[in-house]
């Protein structure tokens, strides 16, 4: 997003201060003026006031300085005592020093003592001012030599030479004196007008611009105010009109003040200005979705990320809100947070965010969502029937809904025994898994995705430990939706053939053929496959000639490819003699059953990938055999690969690694005992579980289907060459 297009124009005219910067600036010149002005003859008054003390100290010694050369004179011819003489000549010398430091002060400058106080003097520049101090400086020079003679000379001088010598010199410097200090009281005064005038000036002018100063701009303010409580109604009435939710948030995660009114409504709180939005969020959306968020707007206040670039990240794109309230809610609410920048130059200073209920528009989509999967899923049987023989249809419908009344009357028979529901829970997991591999053998994704969805609960539940009843009501849902979908196919069939193809009954019994004896290291059968015998009716007997013989294998080859596609493995199916073999009635699914669990188990456990194949040597493409068998007694089916065969090492480091077994109780073993462990419910070799194995259920329904109608199991394995089980029923 650019950054003026998210930029409100918050910038305020330059005019709009120019006028008071301007008279702020004229304010200070004229203030500046008028303060140094007062400065500059404050100072001068300070020289002049120094200056006129000088004057007048002058003005002072000089007639002082003359009296005490007449006493001395007189004090000569009255031939005084010594000490008294050399008293009133240090009097004399004294006098003349600080007159001559007097008249030095005015020609050059210097400090001037004031009382108690003491002044700086500089010369004065005023022409007469000038002329007064050179007149007194050059009658001061002869008059001081005359006076130092005069001292150093005992003798008395008379009248008229003493004032010949001193009187008339006296006289000018005493006249000159007068007139510098007369002429300075003058320009002081004129001074201390001057400024007291100015100060009048400077305060009234203050005083008259502060009150134009005032009037102007309280008028400027007063219209400033209005445009802001303008701008400020039109920002709350859209802030009260619109539909969505939009506030401001700060880098703290605060929301700002102002804030559009449906947002309390979308956000279902009464108090947000000010809030901390994480507060706001916190327990209504998860903990992880919270982080994300913090995360999201930090990123959103780094200037170096594209803001294009991590809108895409947003984690509160049509969230689920959740109700803190405490009321039940009968729906969910989705709210859709969108967050842009808003710039102050070129700072982001501020997210705008903009939240809107998007409730309608989320259930929508799920309700098209799962038309559109209900279509898919009527097109997906409706392809099955179609392409499959109308007859197996049938019976995936009449097994399907003989597993779920299976599974039902297992949840409804009373169980509180820790054991008791364990064997509840193999029994389900056993009917679930048989369900799932015929509806995997028919491609029907939606019912194995259902069955591996329950297979999952199964799955927690057996890993779980300790179980109590109410774990189990939550496959009721998983046997319904099975339920209703094998209603659904069954009205499809129903509308696309009217009636099954009838069975044929000219089929010629085939002789049963001896198996040939396998190259094998171990043969076994389990121990607790009951040996009872069940007499049957040959009357229900069902001859497979009915259905050619490339429907039957083809069953089971596109079962095997689709696994071994779903593997990443290659196959080829042979069974040339599936067909012409006379099957009792009874026997007809739990073979089908079975021949399933046995085709899966050789694909995902047997067969190698084709690159482990060809480093061993063999066929990159895996080979699997599938027979049936038929004789006066027994019913016999046989399917072998040439796998990799039973690893029992393997078996015993897994029995270890799952903590099953120790390293010691492992170690002791037989590779019957390992053997077994494979028909454990629950134990499989594979790591991970799929779609196609590794929940350790399907050998255990090959022998929980044995050991129902009584029958015998060999396994026959070589590892590394190949696996063989064949499985022995009683016809009869």
């Amino acid at each position: 997003m650019d950054a003026s297009s998210s930029r409100p124009n918050l910038e305020i005219p330059k005019s709009r201060y120019t006028s008071i910067i301007v008279s702020v600036v004229i304010f200070l010149l004229l203030t500046s003026g008028v303060l140094v002005t007062s400065i500059y003859n404050s100072l001068k008054i300070r020289d002049l006031r120094a200056g006129s003390a000088l004057s007048s100290n002058l003005r002072s010694d000089i007639p002082h300085l003359t009296q005490e050369i007449y006493l001395l004179n007189i004090m000569r011819q009255q031939q005084q005592p010594v000490s008294a003489l050399q008293s009133q000549e240090a009097k004399i010398t004294q006098l003349t020093q600080d007159i001559d430091k007097e008249i030095t002060t005015l020609s050059k400058g210097g400090n001037v003592a004031i009382r108690d106080d003491e002044d700086a003097y500089k010369p004065s520049t005023a022409p007469e001012q000038v002329k007064y101090i050179k007149n007194t400086s050059s009658l001061w020079m002869p008059y001081k030599q005359e006076v130092t003679r005069f001292i150093n000379s005992p003798l008395a001088l008379g009248t008229n030479a003493l004032e010949n010598k001193f009187g008339e010199s006296a006289l000018g410097i005493y006249d000159n004196a007068t007139n510098l200090s007369n002429n300075l009281s003058a320009e002081n005064a004129q001074r201390a007008a001057f400024l007291r005038n100015l100060q009048v000036f400077g305060i009234s002018f203050a005083i008259l611009y502060f009150i134009v100063f005032v009037l102007y701009f309280v008028r400027r303010l007063k219209s400033s105010d209005e445009e802001l409580i303008t701008a400020r109604r039109e920002t709350q009435e859209i802030m009260e009109t619109v539909n969505t939710g939009l506030f401001l948030l700060d880098k703290d995660l605060n929301i700002g003040q102002q804030h559009s009114r449906a947002l309390n409504d979308i956000i279902g709180s009464d108090r947000l200005s000010g809030e901390n939005f994480a507060d706001v969020l916190r327990g209504r959306i998860s903990d992880k979705d919270l982080r994300t968020t913090r995360q999201f707007i930090e990123q959103l206040y780094n200037p170096r990320v594209k803001e294009k670039l991590v809108d895409s990240l947003n984690p509160l794109h049509k969230v689920m809100l959740h109700n803190t309230s405490g009321e039940e809610s009968t729906t969910n609410r989705f709210l859709d947070f969108k967050f842009s920048r808003v710039y102050e130059d070129k700072d982001i200073a501020r997210i705008l965010v903009n939240v809107n209920d998007v409730s309608d528009a989320v259930y929508l989509e799920q309700r098209l969502e799962k038309e559109r999967s209900q279509n898919d899923m009527q097109i997906e049987m409706l392809t099955t029937i179609l392409n499959v023989n109308p007859k197996i249809i049938n019976e995936f419908i009449s097994n399907t809904k003989a597993h779920i009344d299976k599974m039902n009357n297992i949840l409804k028979n009373p169980g509180s025994s820790q054991f008791e529901l364990e064997g509840k829970l193999k029994a389900i997991y056993r009917e679930m898994h048989s369900l799932k591999g015929e509806a995997s053998a028919l491609k029907l994704h939606s019912f194995t995705k259902i069955a591996s969805d329950a297979e999952d609960k199964l799955d927690a539940l057996q890993n779980q430990g300790k179980l109590s009843g109410n774990n189990f009501l939550p496959l009721a849902v998983h046997l319904d939706d099975l339920l209703s979908l094998s209603n659904t196919i069954e009205t499809l069939g129903e509308r696309i053939n009217q009636a099954a193809p009838k069975a044929k009954s000219n089929a010629q019994p085939v002789s049963p053929v001896k198996p040939e004896p396998q190259p094998s290291v171990f043969q076994a059968q389990v121990a607790d496959v009951a040996t009872t015998n069940i007499n049957v009716d040959d009357g229900n007997d069902i001859d497979l000639s009915d259905e050619s013989d490339d429907d039957h294998l083809s069953y089971y080859q596109d079962f095997a490819k689709d696994i071994a596609v779903r593997q990443g493995k290659k196959i080829q199916l042979n069974g040339h003699n599936l067909a012409h073999i006379n099957i009792p009635e009874r026997l007809k699914q739990p073979i089908k059953e079975i021949s399933i669990q046995l085709l899966r188990n050789a694909v995902v456990h047997g067969i190698e990938s084709p690159e482990a194949r060809q480093s061993a040597g063999k066929s990159a493409i895996g080979s699997i055999d599938l027979e049936m068998q038929r004789d006066s007694q027994n019913l016999i089916i046989a399917l072998q690969d040439d796998g990799q065969g039973i690893d029992y090492e393997g078996i015993r480091h897994k029995l270890i690694a799952d903590g099953r077994f120790t390293q010691e109780e492992a170690g002791q073993m037989t590779h019957g005992d390992l053997l077994k462990t494979l028909f454990a419910s629950g134990f499989s070799t594979k790591e991970h579980a799929d779609e196609d194995g590794g929940r350790g259920v399907g050998l255990d329904v090959i022998k929980a289907l044995v050991k129902e109608h009584n029958g015998k199991l060999n396994v026959n394995t070589e590892l590394g060459k190949m696996t063989r089980f064949v499985i022995t029923l009683p016809a009869a």
